[in-house]
């Protein structure tokens, strides 16, 4: 049933839940999502991620009653702490990341979680900085380049980190459903997906990896300096 046993759940069912507070409390929970969609309403998890998973509309709605459903019993088990300032309940299904990996983000905030974007701790990781000052061009990608790549993502993550160096980022993602500008505006210096045409996508398919690394050395040859 996955989500859709949400509809179900009863405020007996969440008993336990004051007990796994306390179990991490003192445990630094930090969610690192490339997602920030709340868990409900129209950027939410079902929202934004059903469709991409094979779920219709309905299904998709389904879904979004049960998340809600669900919300709704945690919220009298557990009446959320008030804004100091406002006084305004604050709810940990609005919270930026709450829809990520279908609620998981959610259920982490509930347990005392604080998210980060989950690009910015991988480039602390791995020094990013250090070694992108290093670089003269920095070549990323992903499976699709589209309008929710703008929101958190690896591309948007690493163009807006080597920016700072100024040093060019391109992009060779599977495809691109990004005009030129948005590209631009997102910090990329080129666009240069793998598949440019539908007639392209099966032989992509049949061949990720030599389809990407044909790619790749075109891409390479346009940016590399020219030897007299």
């Amino acid at each position: 049933m996955g989500g859709l046993a949400l509809a179900g759940v009863t405020a007996q069912d969440l008993a336990g839940l004051g007990a796994a507070r306390d179990r991490v409390r003192g445990t630094d929970l930090v969610i690192a999502s490339d997602v920030d969609s709340p868990l409900l309403g129209l950027k939410g998890a079902s929202a934004v991620f059903a469709e991409q998973k094979g779920a219709s509309p309905e299904q998709a709605q389904v879904l979004e009653n049960a998340l809600s459903h669900f919300a709704s019993v945690v919220a009298r088990v557990s009446p959320p702490a008030r804004d100091l300032l406002t006084g305004t309940p604050m709810r940990p299904e609005r919270e930026p990341g709450a829809g990520a990996a279908g609620g998981l983000g959610y259920a982490l905030h509930l347990l005392g979680g604080h998210r980060v974007a989950g690009i910015d701790a991988v480039l602390e990781a791995v020094g990013f900085a250090d070694r992108v000052a290093r670089a003269d061009l920095v070549l990323t990608g992903e499976g699709s380049l589209d309008w929710q790549s703008l929101h958190g993502k690896v591309v948007v993550g690493v163009a807006t980190a080597a920016a700072h160096g100024g040093v060019p980022v391109i992009a060779t993602p599977g495809r691109s459903e990004l005009g030129r500008r948005d590209a631009m505006s997102a910090g990329l210096s080129g666009v240069y997906p793998v598949v440019d045409r539908p007639a392209d996508l099966e032989a992509s398919l049949a061949d990720p990896a030599g389809t990407l690394a044909a790619r790749v050395a075109r891409v390479a040859r346009t940016w590399s300096p020219r030897r007299d």
